[in-house]
């Protein structure tokens, strides 16, 4: 996935021009032209249980994910909003296989504009960043005798890693890992954005941050309403419980 996908469904917007003389379609209003729930729905991602991550991999993506999009008052962090169950699914299918791709090689190091390179999949690069993410940590932790795993760091500790991983400061034995920390921030901030279809999103609470309207039958209203509050609840691609009568 590149970006968060909304649906749009446009009405009234036609004209007809009949000799010079334009004539305006009529704008639908009062109701839906069509019946709630009636069209198929894609299949919604349930959000118990992990796919693909290990315990100990659900601990370190957890955290990092938090580490990325911090919780505060009016909004839940990466965690909550579940960034990481995103992440695991996306894993789990065609894009941690990279799924209709060549993948063949010959591999060698490309410009950034040739996209990613490497002979491994995301799915083999998560596993071995998360892997050694752990290693590092515990290798450096001078704070306990045994060495703590990344998720048992204090929040300033986690964040000197994170750190150093995107300005190759700490390297990450096996792969690149300013290269995976920047495939990781584009997968976190769409697990955050994307609709809650996905695993990610929970509750719409990062569209009800920006205000974002969703995947709303029409809002044209307020398309040119720039710098005002939209007042009205998002809507997600399943629309909402009460538009469904079986629900």
């Amino acid at each position: 996935m590149t970006g968060f996908s909304r649906r749009e469904l446009l009405s009234g917007a036609a004209a007809l021009v009949l000799g010079e003389k334009l004539v305006a379609a009529e704008v639908i209003g009062g109701k839906l032209p069509f019946p709630a729930g009636s069209a198929p729905l894609p299949g919604a991602v349930n959000p118990a249980g992990w796919r693909f991550f290990t315990p100990a991999e659900v601990a370190s993506i957890e955290a990092i994910v938090d580490r990325i999009i911090p919780p505060d008052p009016q909004t839940p962090g990466g965690k909550e909003a579940g960034c990481a169950t995103f992440i695991d699914r996306q894993l789990a299918g065609g894009y941690g296989h990279r799924q209709g791709l060549y993948i063949l090689g010959p591999f060698q190091d490309g410009n950034k504009q040739q996209g990613p390179q490497s002979e491994q999949d995301p799915a083999q690069q998560y596993r071995a960043a998360l892997a050694a993410i752990d290693q590092h940590s515990r290798s450096h932790d001078t704070a306990a005798k045994t060495g703590r795993a990344f998720a048992e760091l204090n929040s300033e500790e986690q964040d000197a890693i994170l750190k150093g991983i995107e300005e190759g400061s700490v390297e990450l034995e096996g792969l690149d890992g300013k290269k995976f920390f920047e495939n990781l921030i584009t997968d976190v901030q769409q697990g955050f954005f994307a609709d809650p279809l996905y695993g990610g999103n929970r509750n719409m609470c990062a569209w009800k941050m920006i205000g974002f309207p969703g995947a709303r039958y029409d809002y044209r209203d307020w398309v040119s309403r720039h710098n005002e509050p939209y007042p009205h609840p998002p809507v997600s691609i399943q629309g909402r419980p009460e538009w469904n009568p079986k629900s």
